[in-house]
């Protein structure tokens, strides 16, 4: 059996986030429809996923080492039944039913029994600028998936239509049958697929959604993304993902940001970090020089005697704090500007300077 940290690149001491993200970050790459996809490799991160993503599992799975699935204790999948779905791409990493047999001897309600299964979460990848970095921005993101059914709100059932107990579940909105197993005849519960684990029937299905109460269409989803946010950083909305089966909890949505580089600043923590060449005029005799910020041109003394390497401290010109008050600072490191070629003249100067004692 494979190490499941190996699996998804992390450490042991990894937190939850790191877990989450390596899992998204893996899963994208190697789903079978894409072009670096590689089905037996997605199998095995959504395995060391579904233990690793579980608090209760990852520490039965410290302590012995051993495959989770094996075990027999429940659903496994750190998202539930939901799984996740990457740019309008379903994964579904709903529990089988040997597992489902399982969760039910153990007093579970499995991955299929009870009501509906709740939404697929969905990743998306944003660009911004370095200045959209520093300063905020307000992105619309556009989103193909599963939304309750505008028409009949979710219920599957045509407006108006006469409303009824199932009669199939008696409005529990899950059956039980009988499946052998390797221990014998053993009960499980799944859902109606009669009334969709609703526990209602209607005279009529919607004539949109035909009685799923969830359909395909686009929805703009508009995202606030802070100033000082960093490149790799996942933003989490809560319920913006696809909608659940039978009115339960929608999937959430997440937002990996990722930053352009600039082509003369760079970012170090919170501060921000440029260079400047000066000429050896500044340098010895010290000089007022124009510097780039994220907020336009501002002037900055060298010192008489300056050398090469030292830095230069601009206050409050950096990177804001992410969720607190405050920024960083603008750090300006310099250096000495070697002209290649000179003048007849420029060499005269700079011999008459080496003669002097």
């Amino acid at each position: 059996m494979a190490d499941y940290y190996s699996v998804l690149d992390v450490p042991r001491s990894a937190t939850e986030d790191e877990i989450k993200k390596a899992f998204r970050k893996k899963a994208h790459t190697y789903h079978p429809d894409k072009g670096t996809g590689d089905e037996k490799k997605f199998k095995e991160i959504n395995e060391a996923y579904q233990v690793l993503g579980n608090k209760e599992k990852r520490a039965r799975y410290d302590q012995t080492g051993q495959d989770f699935h094996s075990q027999g204790t429940g659903q496994a999948g750190g998202q539930g039944s939901g799984g996740f779905d990457f740019n309008g791409q379903n994964f579904d990493f709903g529990g089988s039913g040997f597992e489902d047999i399982f969760s039910n001897f153990f007093g579970g309600q499995g991955g299929s029994g009870g009501r509906g299964r709740s939404g697929a979460d969905i990743a998306v990848d944003v660009e911004l600028s370095f200045e959209e970095m520093v300063k905020g921005v307000k992105r619309t993101i556009n989103l193909r998936k599963l939304s309750s059914c505008e028409t009949c709100q979710g219920t599957g059932g045509k407006p108006g239509s006469k409303e009824s107990t199932c009669t199939q579940c008696q409005g529990a909105g899950q059956v039980r049958r009988t499946v052998q197993s390797i221990f014998g005849a053993m009960a499980q519960a799944v859902l109606c697929d009669r009334c969709h684990g609703r526990g209602k029937t209607y005279a009529e299905e919607c004539g949109t959604c035909h009685g799923a109460g969830r359909t395909q269409r686009e929805e703009s989803v508009s995202i606030d993304i802070p100033a000082g946010i960093a490149d790799g950083q996942t933003l989490s909305l809560s319920g913006y993902g696809a909608a659940g089966e039978s009115g339960s909890q929608s999937g959430d949505l997440y937002v990996n940001v990722h930053v352009r580089p600039h082509p003369s600043l760079s970012r170090r923590g919170d501060d921000i970090v440029s260079e400047y060449a000066m000429s050896f005029a500044e340098a010895a005799l010290g000089a007022k020089v124009s510097i780039h910020t994220i907020e336009g041109e501002m002037i900055m003394k060298i010192p008489a005697g300056t050398q090469p390497g030292e830095v230069f401290r601009i206050k409050g010109k950096g990177v804001p704090h992410l969720n607190r008050y405050g920024r960083g600072d603008h750090l300006v490191a310099v250096s000495l500007a070697v002209p290649k070629k000179l003048s007849s003249e420029e060499k005269r100067l700079i011999e008459t300077l080496k003669n002097l004692k």
